[in-house]
Parts: structure tokens; C-alpha cells; sequence
């Protein structure tokens, strides 16, 4: 597929907005993993393979396991994520999804549970700029593959 356009030249404001969104979720204490679990159940509700490329290369630069990262489309029977994981990814998904079911109260709940009201708020917008994201990368087709993670080990060169 080719790219239809580069958004960031086409438009440098909206990137900008949508940069300003992107550290605000940064800087709001929720663990780094879970976010890049979180974009990337997102990207693959939406089919975005940029941000699937960007976020799996992302968490296993931080850590996260092959394993999980394989799981997360069937997260509801792999036993590998914890109960705070489990209703993340459960808003991650009713959000992205919001037309289909809505939010019901009992997700409300089970969200509750684990973050208190500034977290939640916090997770929202974290699933609003994923799916933000997807929208643009999906809309304008951007090209996939190219991203190296800014958290990955330098390497040496091999001798």
C-alpha cells in the first residue's frame, strides 16, 4: 500500500495537538507497559499496522514478554495478565468499541476497582490518543515498518 499522505507536513498544528495529547498521557503515572499493552489492543481492534509495529517494538524494548505480546487479542483466557491489566484492556476495548455495547455500568465497576478517579480519567485519555492515532495512520496509510523504538538497547556491532 502506498502512503496517502505524510499528515505531520500536510498539517503541522494538528500534529502538534495531537503530540501535546500524547505527553500529557506520559506524564500521568500510569506504568509504561500497561499503556503499550493498552495502544496496542487498541491498533489491533482498529487494524492499524503502524501503531501495532510502533507499540509491540515499544513494550519488548521495555520489557514486556513475546508471550503476552502474542496473547493480548485473546487476553480474556490467558491467564499472563493481571486483574488491573484485564479491566484495562476491558475499557481499552468497550471504548474503542463504544458504538457496539456502550460502557456498561458493571465495566465501570470492575475499572473502578483498579484506578482510582484520576487514573481512570487518565486511561481514557490514553485510549482516545491511541485511537486517535490509529485514525490517522489508517486514513493516511502510513507506511509501516521504518520505526525503531526509542527505548530499545543500543547494540554493538557484531566482531
Amino acid at each position: 500500500m502506498q502512503q496517502r499522505l505524510d499528515y505531520k507536513l500536510a498539517s503541522p498544528d494538528a500534529f502538534k495537538a495531537m503530540l501535546n495529547t500524547e505527553t500529557q498521557v506520559h506524564r500521568s503515572g500510569i506504568e509504561p507497559l500497561l499503556l503499550e499493552l493498552v495502544k496496542t489492543r487498541a491498533s489491533q481492534l482498529n487494524g492499524c499496522a503502524w501503531c501495532l509495529d510502533m507499540h509491540a517494538k515499544d513494550a519488548r524494548a521495555r520489557g514486556e514478554t513475546e508471550q503476552r505480546l502474542y496473547l493480548l487479542t485473546a487476553w480474556r483466557e490467558a491467564p499472563c495478565y493481571s486483574e488491573r491489566e484485564r479491566a484495562a484492556l476491558a475499557w481499552t476495548e468497550a471504548l474503542t468499541q463504544i458504538p457496539a455495547h456502550g460502557v456498561p455500568d458493571e465495566l465501570y465497576a470492575e475499572a473502578r476497582r483498579h484506578f482510582d478517579e484520576k487514573a481512570l480519567v487518565d486511561l481514557t485519555l490514553a485510549i482516545i490518543a491511541i485511537n486517535g492515532w490509529n485514525r490517522m495512520n489508517v486514513a493516511f496509510r502510513t507506511a509501516v515498518g521504518s520505526y525503531v523504538s526509542p527505548h530499545a538497547k543500543a547494540q554493538s556491532p557484531s566482531r
